[in-house]
């Protein structure tokens, strides 16, 4: 249930909390046009699901995933309504297990050496480092890393244009979650050629 394969094409990950589908859908056209491959909803809003299946009908062509995933039923839901993948900020045995069941790509999330050691053992390789700057930010992943060379990250938290550019440079480091390019009120706003602008930018800085 390692989603790095289906995240291979994704250095930086779209994390957007989606309140009107028509937005959702306009903002997925938006990013998957300026050339990014892959967004992530999360579970925050009433809105979610039923975004994660416009777009996921509408744009066949961009990697859905569904975030912020706390119980077996949410990722039963998203699933069915499309999800490619899943992230979750944390595990359980019951994520593991739905997981398992679904045979859905999963990112769950891990801070500590014992929570990624206990998942790199039910075969997890790419896992979430969140929240990423509030949990010691770079220096300590690099750290912790160390010992643990069969695991890759995918930081999500706090990350702005510039640690973006240093979390990227870290060879462990997968790919990484961000919003800062996605602001509520940008997408509010409609403002989606200014959402574009950024993102061709950052594209080609990488």
């Amino acid at each position: 249930m390692d989603a790095g394969e289906i995240l291979a094409a994704s250095r930086i990950v779209p994390v957007a909390t989606i309140h009107q589908v028509d937005q959702g859908e306009a903002l997925a056209e938006c990013l998957c046009d300026a050339g990014m491959s892959s967004i992530e909803i999360t579970l925050r809003s009433d809105a979610a699901l039923a975004t994660i299946e416009r777009i996921a009908h509408k744009l066949p062509q961009m990697t859905i995933g569904v975030g912020s995933i706390r119980t077996a039923g949410q990722m039963k839901q998203a699933h069915q309504a499309g999800a490619q993948f899943a992230v979750s900020p944390g595990c359980s045995e019951t994520l593991l297990s739905m997981a398992d069941e679904l045979a859905m790509p999963f990112v769950p999330g891990a801070t500590t050496p014992s929570e990624m050691i206990a998942l790199l053992d039910r075969g997890y390789r790419l896992q979430k480092f969140f929240p990423a700057q509030q949990a010691g930010g770079l220096n300590y992943l690099k750290a912790i890393a160390k010992p643990l060379p069969e695991v890759r990250f995918f930081p999500t938290g706090g990350i702005d244009a510039t640690l973006a550019a240093e979390y990227l440079a870290f060879d462990k480091v997968a790919c990484i979650g961000g919003s800062w390019f996605i602001s509520d009120d940008k997408v509010a706003a409609g403002d989606f050629q200014s959402i574009s602008n950024s993102v061709k930018q950052i594209l080609a800085e990488l």
